[in-house]
């Protein structure tokens, strides 16, 4: 028998995604701030204190737990949203805040745990437990794009989390190791080894635009990557917010600049 609450859900979007939580009556999902699009009449919203999974006893449980979620960079409260009508199926939906892919993940079927980057958590079934996974390894917390403190997602019901771009998933057997981008992981299950690599070469530490360093996961389990972090995002939106333009000492460099409208 599952702890968690067994919700259903359907997936919309392409580039663009949001999920629909279906709830049956006293059936609770729980939200990150920020995320939440639209809901039924019938479904009650309230914010908490801490994850939200009603496990926590006491006050200093949910300091605790709303202090791992600070940790993370998340915010000491999260939402719920509670079904409670008392015959009559509710549904809510949730967006994600930027281009890419809504990933569902049963964590029944995963053994129970996934670790995932610090802000790719979403939305889950009320009682999936949000803490924080610390890297036991000193290269991982120096040089890795994710840190020291990565999220974990614990339960045995449904969660979402969200990355950029596309999305591809790997199933990694004993031993079998791939080397990616640090900014590229999304999430892996808890038997996957994550470690951090240096960058041999001179010519990739001198001229090479791709960092010094590079994650290295270990299986066997399971990887989930996105072809677009949002820092990466980020960055490129920025470098085009604050470079000159390209007509700029040209015979056309003000004039190109009003037809661009600026």
């Amino acid at each position: 028998m599952k702890n968690n609450h067994e919700i259903d859900y359907k997936i919309y979007g392409e580039e663009m995604q949001c999920v629909e939580i279906e709830l049956d009556p006293q059936e609770t999902v729980i939200a990150e701030s920020g995320s939440f699009m639209f809901m039924d009449e019938g479904i009650e919203m309230a914010t908490v204190f801490g994850d939200g999974s009603g496990r926590a006893e006491g006050f200093f449980g949910k300091i605790m737990d709303a202090g791992k979620r600070l940790l993370t960079g998340e915010s000491l409260f999260i939402t719920t949203f509670t079904n409670i009508t008392p015959a009559q199926k509710q549904r809510a939906t949730f967006a994600a805040p930027y281009a890419g892919k809504i990933i569902a993940l049963d964590l029944h079927q995963l053994n129970g745990k996934v670790i995932c980057q610090k802000d790719a958590f979403l939305c889950a079934a009320k009682g999936v437990q949000i803490g924080i996974e610390f890297q036991r390894k000193l290269g991982t917390g120096l040089f890795g794009g994710e840190g020291f403190i990565m999220q974990k997602l614990e339960g045995d019901g449904l969660a979402f989390v969200h990355a950029g771009g596309y999305i591809l998933e790997r199933e990694l057997q004993v031993g079998e190791t791939l080397r990616v981008d640090t900014g590229c992981i999304v999430a892996f299950t808890h038997r996957i080894d994550y470690d951090i690599q240096f960058i041999k070469g001179i010519n990739n530490m001198v001229v090479g635009c791709e960092g010094l360093f590079f994650a290295v996961l270990r299986g066997p389990g399971k990887v989930w990557l996105q072809s677009l972090p949002v820092s990466r995002l980020a960055s490129r939106i920025l470098q085009y917010g604050t470079a000159k333009g390209k007509e700029e000492g040209s015979i056309l460099g003000g004039l190109g600049r009003v037809l661009d409208g600026d």
